[in-house]
């Protein structure tokens, strides 16, 4: 769960506590394209008031006037879906005649904002259970496994952080990287041994900085698939350690700062080092999209560019205008 869709539980709190009724709108299902992958959340208030998107503005209106006229999820949670029919899909602005099923749950106490609000800023991951015939909601433990599923009868969503970040070195272009990294919901962490540069990362909000040797720190942190390691001090005595040890995890990206010269001859001493040439081959050195920057905040931002990439399986390179998947659908349809 991002921490657009935590607001989008504040607020519908928020709005519960102020005697509005409120109904909740979870996005369960797409097909073809889609402007909002599953799990995406919106709340909608009696007077029309609404936080978060389940289309990225293509449906909302038409949700709002049916949920203000007391047609949807009125005492029951209730499945609805848009653009089942060409003309549908073109009435609603849905790109390339996409389809998206919505289940809309009315809130209440029973719906367990609050503890699931709490499992989340705890650091919890959780799965939320909704009966369809009921409205019941439970929570357990969950893990790493995002998917939304719903049969018809029941609705299970997964709640929490699950992105790491890993950040070697604490200079200035870890600060913009880190910073990127919350706002995209990345749990960081920042580790270096060396005291003159910790000062002022104890006011990073939803940064951890540690001063334990990077190899220490890699093997202790048991990275998994949901991890990010970027390595960030030109030092080898400090990027290769961790290095070393991450390239080993299943991370789903690692990445070293350096020109091209300087990461080949990195690779050729990470296989002194015990790192087998597989393993050495999933770095990601230099780090970064080619994008042209030459300021910290740029080259901070093609950094998290590439974790995007490929965190969401895209080739690098590939350019909006060529980009069939959800997340440019409206963007290059003008919708």
């Amino acid at each position: 769960m991002n921490s657009m869709d935590v607001e989008v539980i504040r607020t519908a709190m928020d709005w519960m506590n102020r005697g509005h009724r409120v109904v909740l709108g979870t996005v369960v299902r797409t097909w073809g394209s889609s402007p909002r992958p599953p799990g995406s959340l919106m709340v909608i208030r009696d007077d029309g008031q609404v936080a978060g998107s389940v289309s990225g503005g293509c449906i909302e209106d038409d949700l709002i006037d049916r949920v203000k006229r007391g047609e949807l999820a009125l005492r029951l949670p209730q499945a609805t879906s848009y653009g089942v029919s060409a003309d549908e899909a073109q009435r609603f602005g849905l790109p390339c005649g996409g389809t998206v099923q919505i289940v809309l749950e009315p809130l209440s106490a029973q719906s367990m904002l609050r503890e699931l609000l709490a499992a989340i800023e705890a650091h919890r991951v959780v799965r939320r259970r909704l009966e369809m015939a009921t409205g019941l909601t439970s929570l357990t433990a969950a893990d790493s496994d995002d998917a939304v599923r719903f049969d018809g009868q029941v609705l299970e969503t997964v709640h929490g952080p699950r992105l790491r970040l890993l950040v070697i070195g604490a200079g200035q272009l870890s600060r913009y990287l880190a910073s990127m990294a919350v706002m995209l919901d990345y749990r960081v962490t920042v580790c270096d041994p060396r005291d003159e540069y910790h000062e002022g990362w104890a006011a990073m909000d939803g940064v951890t900085l540690s001063r334990t040797m990077p190899d220490d720190l890699v093997i202790a942190m048991n990275l998994d698939a949901n991890s990010a390691v970027v390595a960030l001090t030109h030092d080898p005595k400090l990027d290769d350690l961790a290095l070393m040890e991450a390239l080993k995890t299943p991370a789903f990206y690692v990445g070293a700062l350096g020109s091209r010269r300087n990461n080949d001859a990195r690779r050729l001493r990470l296989q002194q080092f015990d790192v087998s040439a597989a393993e050495v081959a999933r770095l990601h050195g230099p780090v970064g999209l080619n994008l042209g920057g030459k300021t910290p905040p740029e080259i901070a931002m093609s950094i998290v560019a590439e974790m995007t990439a490929v965190r969401r399986g895209v080739a690098a390179g590939v350019a909006l205008t060529e980009w069939s998947g959800s997340s440019s659908a409206c963007a290059t349809s003008g919708v």
